[in-house]
């Protein structure tokens, strides 16, 4: 059986997806107090979790593919309102890639036991693993080969670059899970009354 062809109204979910991402992205250029301790409070990685367990495999790794194809053509939806083809040889890149591939791995998950919130809060800290595996790995093979490594650089030294933001994007990968269970659990109540309803009529 083929895939059902994207509806309207799945569309409008992933431009959604598209716009919080850049919003995300972007979030201490238009409140610059969101910095903490020297680390920005950014919320991409949250919005590519929430998309893939909230839209499902297919549906979340198209929101994030239209991210990053938007902004390689050159409007600026990545961090600092950057885009353009030249992004991809930033060391950073990979983080952005990353999120194509954890929003898929993330919705599959939820899309075999979706009945749980503990599958949807799982889903969400593998979907955060992958990004920091993805990008941590992509960041230091860029800097060995192609970008301008700071002196002294080591594998080590690329992880504990990461280990500033992990507490934050950990909570916030817990509070997607939980968030995309409550409005999957709305949605679907709400459907059941809708069925009900056509059915007593």
């Amino acid at each position: 059986m083929g895939k059902q062809k994207l509806r309207a109204i799945d569309l409008c979910y992933a431009a959604m997806f598209v716009a919080l991402t850049m919003i995300g992205a972007n979030l201490t250029s238009l409140v610059p107090f969101l910095v903490i301790g020297g680390v920005p409070i950014t919320l991409q990685t949250f919005f590519a979790v929430l998309a893939g367990v909230l839209l499902g495999s297919r549906l979340g790794a198209i929101s994030m593919t239209v991210y990053a194809f938007v902004g390689l053509v050159g409007a600026p939806v990545f961090a600092g309102f950057k885009g353009g083809p030249s992004i991809i040889l930033s060391p950073t890149f990979g983080f952005i890639v990353s999120f194509i591939l954890l929003a898929f791995i993330a919705g599959k998950i939820v899309e075999k036991s979706a009945e749980k919130l503990s599958v949807y809060i799982g889903a969400a800290l593998i979907g955060t693993i992958i990004n920091y595996l993805f990008g941590t790995n992509w960041m230091y093979f860029a800097y060995k080969f192609w970008a301008a490594a700071p002196d002294g650089f080591t594998y080590k030294m690329a992880w504990v670059w990461m280990l500033p933001p992990l507490p934050k994007d950990m909570i916030l990968s817990i509070f997607a899970g939980i968030m995309a269970y409550r409005l999957h659990k709305t949605v679907k109540l709400k459907k059941s009354n809708t069925v009900n309803q056509q059915k007593s009529a």
